[in-house]
């Protein structure tokens, strides 16, 4: 059996790391609304290579999480008044209806971001202590230029995710890296719903 490889860009045959077993991850939704038709493509497609690595006779393990506390899951439940797990849960329910209806399979596990806070926060200071990420403005960035293979997987040159970034930058404060010429960002955020500074 051959699958592509993104960094190869090249159909390659598939060795798994342990004999008879594949481990398989794929992002899940973020759990703020229902999930639209560009959620259900890669819920399908997932689907369907588990059932046909499990038919190959593999021993399949697939992670699916749960994004259930974000910006905008904040941001809804401020609207609506509520805290932001009631908003969560009631999208994570609306989302096993919708890949039931689907006939999806449920992943092995299906851990959530809530579940990990800690895990997380350990990453990021890690990250920071050690100078590949930095703090500005309630936000966790990580810092581009100290990985030298950055973009080497989307086969995207770095000054061209530069130029895109430098799109949604705003002129009067959005944070910018110290190393980063002529005031463009170098930074993907590492933090993106202030996990790092949430209450526990």
């Amino acid at each position: 059996m051959k699958v592509y490889n993104t960094l190869t860009r090249k159909k390659e045959e598939l060795v798994p790391i342990t004999p008879g077993e594949i481990k398989m991850y794929a992002c899940g939704p973020t759990v703020y609304n229902y999930i639209h038709i560009g959620n259900a493509r890669p819920l399908c497609i997932f689907d369907i290579l588990r059932r046909y690595l499990e038919y190959r006779g593999y021993n399949v393990k697939f992670v699916q999480n749960f994004t259930d506390i974000d910006d905008k899951i904040i941001r809804r439940a401020n609207e609506e008044h509520v805290d932001f797990s009631e908003i969560s849960e009631r999208y994570i329910k609306e989302f096993w209806t919708d890949a039931d209806g689907l006939n999806v399979r449920h992943a092995t596990i299906n851990p959530k971001a809530t579940e990990n806070i800690d895990a997380i926060i350990q990453i990021i200071s890690t990250l920071i202590e050690k100078g590949y990420a930095y703090e500005a403005q309630g936000d966790v960035y990580f810092s581009t230029e100290k990985f030298k293979d950055y973009g080497k997987l989307s086969h995207q040159p770095l000054e061209d995710l530069e130029a895109s970034a430098s799109r949604w930058t705003s002129p009067s404060g959005k944070p910018r890296s110290p190393a980063s010429p002529h005031g463009i960002p170098r930074g993907a955020r590492a933090d993106p719903a202030g996990i790092s500074s949430a209450p526990r």
